[in-house]
């Protein structure tokens, strides 16, 4: 079934309330979500899962642990904490990986290089807890845009080395479209995540123009935009990955058209331009 490995991240329908989403996702014959832990916070770890296993729904993910740049020692402590609360949430919900953003440049030292190296000690502080848990830590590489204020890592190597240098298997990538299809170097480094078994995740959405007001929200429907989906895609595949495939598009449109709509298009988007080359 080309629909079976599809994943429709919770924020691609951000503006419909969680239980209509939930729904709207079975109605549209799609098995997995991925879900942030606003959710969490707001129905409780609990019934959210309670409601996910009643509808047969796979969690694919949960959105977000990470910020580990801060240079002040109370706030790297907090973030610490926070991300092994994040850690528990993931494996009480069922998610196979929770999924890291790596924080922006502390604007107190504006030190991008000791930015990445905390990242990469807040990763291995946090890896024991996240293989006690059963849980896999997948680093987010972010468009080198964001690095000022949300990821300071902008690669697929770039998260590799901090994934390896903690010495936890539990540590590794997340390849999301959006993020890395500039990349020359791509092919390689999907090739490498997944010969060191560190590729837990693969996301995708495109890329659109003009860029919105907030970057961010320039996601759109794959086939929209400048991305080449089937030849990411075989790359991906090409490593044995057999995980969920999970949308994720932030986009005020999107989120402006009703959610069966969403649903719909997505799944026609994934079968056209995803699932054959998976």
């Amino acid at each position: 079934m080309t629909g079976s490995r599809l994943s429709i991240n919770r924020w691609t329908c951000r503006t419909t309330p969680v239980e209509e989403f939930l729904r709207s996702a079975v109605a549209g014959g799609v098995e997995s979500v991925g879900l942030w832990r606003e959710d969490v916070e707001k129905l409780g770890t609990q019934a959210l899962r309670r409601r996910t296993d009643e509808l047969g729904l796979r969690v694919s993910s949960l959105c977000r642990g990470g910020f580990l740049t801060a240079s002040a020692d109370a706030d790297r402590t907090a973030a610490l904490d926070d991300n092994r609360r994040a850690i528990d949430e993931a494996a009480a919900l069922g998610a196979p990986t929770l999924v890291l953003v790596a924080g922006g440049v502390d604007r107190a030292d504006k030190d991008i290089a000791g930015a990445r190296e905390r990242v990469a000690e807040g990763v291995a502080a946090i890896a024991p807890h996240a293989e006690q848990a059963g849980v896999t830590l997948s680093l987010e590489p972010l468009h080198p845009m964001f690095a000022a204020d949300r990821a300071v890592v902008s690669t697929i190597d770039q998260a590799l080395d901090i994934a390896e240098a903690s010495g936890s298997p539990a540590a590794g990538v997340v390849v999301d479209t959006y993020h890395v299809w500039w990349d020359p170097y791509l092919p390689r480094a999907i090739e490498r995540a997944a010969s060191t078994g560190r590729l837990f995740a693969y996301q995708v959405c495109d890329w659109n123009l003009p860029l919105a007001a907030e970057p961010l929200f320039s996601r759109g429907y794959m086939g929209d935009g400048y991305i080449d989906f089937p030849a990411i895609t075989r790359m991906v595949a090409a490593t044995g990955y057999t995980g969920d495939v999970e949308v994720e598009i932030f986009n005020e449109d999107v989120w402006a058209d009703p959610v069966h709509v969403a649903v719909r298009t997505i799944r026609t988007r994934y079968e056209e331009l995803v699932a054959p080359h998976l």
